[in-house]
């Protein structure tokens, strides 16, 4: 199917010409707006048919911009639900390590000397308040540094009863981070897969929009078909409203020359039926244009 009409096969009539060509003429010129007149309708049918398929492929491309579309928002909310699960659990991480620190500083167990180190001290000062005579103030003095050593050790071992817990706390803190890098890896490979679909949402819907521009043009192709064949058709039938015009005037004519043969006729045999009561001979002839007109 061309893209243009071709100009020089449309078929026209003037006014002039269908007021004074012949009948013949006019047969012929309505043969040629007529079969013109179907070529279009065929021309306009064809790309009729071309523009509902490119609005059916643009229909297709629409709905599936939109499944690419649904897609995209379906993971996108995945996303979401990922992020707030990895970000609750950084936090309760973060939480967890800032425990972990401070009981690291609490615990401070590498501060002063060691339990092995007091327990020895204090040894050394009990055997020396058992085994030496000392002054009531010196006495004093050294029960006040075997508490103190006492109490320093039992803040040692308390401190090293606490380490147990540090380490599940640790290891859990390790565990929920661990657990915040699934869900974030998860965010990457559904952010990833959603801007896949939201690419191909984008392509078809650019497909959809040049499809449809083509289905746009293609229509107005059809409308001037259309409207050609349209303007063939008008010119058809004024051609043939013209040509029953011609026949009627034939018609007319036809009548009238038979009237007027007619009445001649008639005129004849009155003529001829006058000489018959005149006595006159009538040949075959005479009688037979009598019989004819129903004078005798």
């Amino acid at each position: 199917m061309a893209d243009s009409i071709d100009e020089s096969k449309n078929v026209a009539i003037t006014d002039e010409q269908l007021e004074n060509d012949s009948k013949g003429e006019l047969i012929k010129l309505a043969g040629k707006l007529r079969d013109r007149r179907n070529d279009l309708n065929q021309m306009a049918s064809e790309r009729a048919s071309r523009r509902d398929e490119l609005n059916a492929k643009t229909r297709e491309k629409v709905d599936e911009a939109q499944e690419h579309r649904e897609k995209r928002d379906e993971l996108n909310e995945q996303v979401q639900e990922h992020k707030e699960k990895r970000n609750e659990l950084n936090a309760k991480a973060n939480e967890l390590f800032d425990e972990v620190e401070q009981l690291k500083n609490d615990l401070k167990l590498d501060e002063g000397k060691s339990i092995e180190e007091l327990e020895s001290k204090i040894e050394d000062l009990e055997f020396k308040q058992q085994t030496e005579v000392l002054s009531a103030e010196d006495e004093r003095d050294l029960i006040e540094k075997i508490e103190d050593k006492r109490e320093k050790l039992q803040e040692k071992k308390e401190k090293l009863d606490h380490n147990d817990n540090l380490e599940e706390l640790n290891e859990e803190a390790e565990e929920v981070r661990a657990e915040a890098s699934k869900h974030h890896q998860k965010v990457t490979e559904l952010a990833d897969e959603a801007q896949k679909h939201h690419n191909k949402m984008i392509e078809a819907y650019r497909e959809a929009d040049n499809i449809r521009d083509e289905a746009d043009e293609m229509h107005e192709k059809f409308v001037d078909a259309q409207e050609a064949a349209d303007r063939h058709h008008e010119d058809f039938v004024r051609v043939q409203k013209r040509l029953r015009e011609l026949d009627k005037k034939e018609e007319e004519a036809e009548r009238q020359e038979r009237e007027q043969e007619e009445e001649a006729a008639r005129e004849e045999a009155e003529e001829i039926y006058q000489k018959f009561k005149d006595g006159e001979t009538l040949d075959t002839e005479d009688l037979m244009k009598l019989q004819k007109t129903g004078l005798l």
